[in-house]
């Protein structure tokens, strides 16, 4: 493609269309014509080894073939049906979900997005306690939930509190994050005895009438944060003890991407209600799921259940799903997370012993994250949350320009990157990725020896 057809597709792009949480000036964005495996390319051809599956969502990689099959097949047989009715694949994915779900996970609702299956948590927890007025919902800060008025009042960072003058946030509480490398109590683990998980409880003794606690076992895109030994056992225990209903939101660290094929799996975590998207059909299609035990199946079945939508259990998405699911388990991708997992965690261990910049380094399976400081022993952020909304240069995007400039696309928050190749990965991609962030850290390491 011509640069000046590029341009024409840029400037489309950004006269008609939003550029989604940034001020509209100075939306610049890359023009992308092509994807397939590991990969994408530009408008110029050049390509990138695609190290954050996009959005952490592309667990399959791009133009997978059997996903393009199904869907193409579906839309010839039923492209959609309103969702009263019952269709073959609605039966067949129900059917693969009972084999990759935790197994207390009975019944299962599909929407759009991982925003909407939350959403949808949320509804579902207040009229499940509606007999007793439990409408509180707990959820952590640092976490992200969604960019609608209830997943976003249950988000803990800087998007809800961008928005907190158009929605009422009132029955959503915050609760510490099991952040370790940031304690909000300034302690560590293990003498710290969970203080985290058991503030939680504080909470629900005091406030009185919480019904749930939303939580992300591994936390996404706030920085790929992997809870201590103990953390997801004791909050488990906590919602159970006090009648609360406990939501995974798994949106991100679902299928696959830890290692297992969901991140509870990794502590036989049983929770009540599980919400995904993204992986479940590798991105190429929007599907969410939400996935409930039998206590809450059972209430509804003489309890009104009050929710749907127009593109509920969509026949081609579903086709994409089942074909997912096939992938998953016949390339044996979970397997492949958890092994390759092994060499990203040593050699993230290795760049954070070479870097003054980095602070910390964090991973499970193909889930990593690298976070960076200008000053290590106090820990001190180049940037914060304030910077990024007011839209001021990042260190992050600076290391993350230099990556790309060597064909390699990492996803870059206010302090962190996060690692999340397609799972379809290779161990020479796999170590290429790492070796050429190794060298872009470089740029920040110079800002901390000029201060």
């Amino acid at each position: 493609m011509s640069t000046e057809k590029s341009f024409d597709v840029k400037k489309t792009v950004t006269d008609l269309t939003y550029g989604t949480w940034r001020k509209q000036t100075g939306w610049n964005p890359l023009v992308i014509t092509k994807a397939y495996d590991c990969y994408f390319e530009d408008s110029e051809g050049k390509k990138y080894l695609d190290f954050s599956s996009q959005l952490m969502c592309s667990n399959l990689g791009h133009a997978n073939k059997r996903i393009a099959k199904a869907v193409y097949d579906q839309l010839n047989t039923l492209e959609y049906v309103q969702p009263g009715y019952a269709t073959e694949i609605r039966a067949k994915v129900s059917s693969e979900l009972k084999s990759v779900l935790p197994d207390n996970l009975t019944k299962y609702f599909f929407g759009t997005s991982g925003t909407d299956a939350n959403e949808t948590a949320i509804k579902i927890i207040r009229l499940f306690h509606k007999k007793d007025g439990k409408i509180k919902i707990i959820s952590n800060y640092n976490s992200y939930h969604g960019a609608t008025m209830g997943s976003i009042s249950l988000t803990g960072d800087f998007r809800r509190g961008a928005v907190d003058n158009v929605y009422s946030s009132s029955h959503v509480l915050h609760g510490p994050p099991p952040y370790c490398y940031r304690c909000p109590f300034k302690l560590k683990y293990p003498e710290c005895n969970l203080a985290c998980a058991d503030y939680l409880e504080y909470m629900i003794k005091n406030e009185g009438n919480v019904g749930g606690i939303v939580l992300e076992p591994v936390t996404g895109t706030n920085g790929v944060i992997v809870p201590p030994e103990g953390y997801l056992q004791r909050v488990r225990e906590i919602a159970k003890e006090n009648d609360v209903v406990f939501v995974a939101d798994e949106v991100m660290s679902g299928w696959g991407r830890t290692g297992e094929w969901f991140a509870v799996d990794n502590w036989n975590i049983k929770p009540d209600i599980l919400t995904t998207a993204k992986g479940i059909t590798g991105a190429h299609v929007p599907l969410s799921l939400v996935a409930t035990s039998k206590e809450i199946s059972d209430y509804f079945e003489d309890s009104y259940f009050a929710h749907g939508m127009t593109y509920e259990a969509h026949p081609v998405a579903l086709a994409a799903a089942y074909a997912a699911i096939r992938e998953y388990k016949e390339r044996r991708l979970i397997e492949n997370a958890r092994e390759l997992g092994k060499l990203l965690k040593k050699r993230l261990e290795e760049i954070k012993d070479k870097h003054i910049s980095v602070g910390d380094v964090r991973s499970i399976g193909l889930f990593g994250a690298i976070e960076i400081v200008k000053n290590r022993e106090k820990k001190t952020p180049f940037n914060t949350y304030v910077d990024k909304i007011q839209g001021k240069p990042l260190m992050t995007e600076r290391v993350a320009k230099k990556a790309m400039e060597n064909g390699v696309y990492i996803n870059a928050w206010v302090s962190h990157f996060i690692i999340a190749p397609p799972l379809i990965i290779d161990k020479d991609e796999l170590l290429r990725g790492l070796n050429v962030i190794d060298e872009s850290l470089e740029v920040a390491d110079k800002e901390v020896e000029k201060l």
